[in-house]
């Protein structure tokens, strides 16, 4: 049985990892949370205690779920942006590379502008317009720079078992009869329980390297408020908005890309199986985790 080590066992994807590997695997589970049973505490910008981990654990693989993923927190945070998105995955590279282990790093379609109409595969140059989608890719320079054998999949619009933008549109419509949601930024909502399936189909191979992994399909973020409100049944009217109009609204917004719909060309080239399409995966996700 393989052994992996899981970090940022508690947010939505490290969950989700968990629970495909159940019964398959060794879980090593860390996380920055201390005290709970079950899980290691783990700092993975300190690189000392990351090693101390790593060896003493020996996992076959580390799958890094850890990440500073508040988009308009990491303008106002840098350092702890930087020290969670950089850092981090550096250090648990270096880790791996020192144990013979292989790595997982999960990274986002913010590595992109954002300012062309066609879906981005792996080949497209990246270029950053935030905080948040300069210290990923950096993130994901510094595992290729430090651990050969390693896999980095790109994926966006993440929900899960967890706080996200499925919840927040629930919440919302507890209290609220319409809600403002931009409509002008396209992506791909991708189900939590999805990426981990991808993974765990790569990791089984030998085939390194960098992978988009989105759910097929795109919509704005608005389209996919309407989704969820139909999907949970709610009245909640939603008021389609601009980026421009949303800036006005909250002034400290960071800027986000227009269109960064992912290409999963790798994933296709290499023969694994396709990801489900965004809106039937969300139908899943409905029925199993919110209804």
């Amino acid at each position: 049985m393989k052994k992996i080590l899981v970090t940022g066992c508690l947010g939505q994807l490290g969950k989700a990892v968990q629970k495909e590997f159940a019964g398959e695997a060794e879980l090593i589970c860390t996380d920055v949370i201390n005290g709970l049973p079950d899980v290691v505490f783990l700092d993975i910008t300190d690189p000392i205690s990351v090693l101390d981990i790593v060896s003493k654990t020996n996992p076959d693989i580390i799958i890094n779920c850890a990440a500073y993923t508040d988009v308009d927190g990491c303008e106002k945070n840098y350092d702890i942006a930087y020290g969670i998105n950089t850092i981090g995955p550096k250090n648990l590279a270096i880790a791996a590379t020192q144990t013979d282990a292989r790595i997982v790093h999960v990274s986002t379609d913010y590595v992109f502008r954002g300012d062309e109409p066609d879906a981005l595969d792996e080949g497209e140059k990246p270029d950053p317009i935030s905080a948040y989608g300069k210290t990923k890719l950096k993130g994901e320079q510094a595992v290729k720079e430090n651990c050969k054998k390693h896999y980095i999949f790109r994926t966006a619009w993440l929900y899960g078992e967890g706080k996200n933008f499925v919840n927040t549109m629930l919440k919302l419509a507890e209290t609220k009869d319409e809600i403002k949601v931009v409509d002008d930024q396209i992506g791909s909502p991708t189900s939590a329980t999805e990426l981990a399936r991808v993974i765990k189909q790569v990791i089984t191979t030998d085939e390194y390297g960098l992978y988009h992994a989105t759910c097929e399909g795109s919509t704005s973020w608005a389209g996919f408020a309407k989704k969820i409100f139909e999907e949970a049944k709610k009245d909640t009217k939603v008021i389609p908005i601009s980026s421009e109009e949303y800036k006005e609204l909250n002034p400290a917004s960071a800027d986000r890309p227009k269109f960064s719909v992912l290409d999963n060309k790798n994933l296709r080239d290499r023969g694994f199986k396709p990801m489900k399409n965004w809106e039937d995966a969300f139908v899943d996700y409905m029925i199993t985790e919110v209804k």
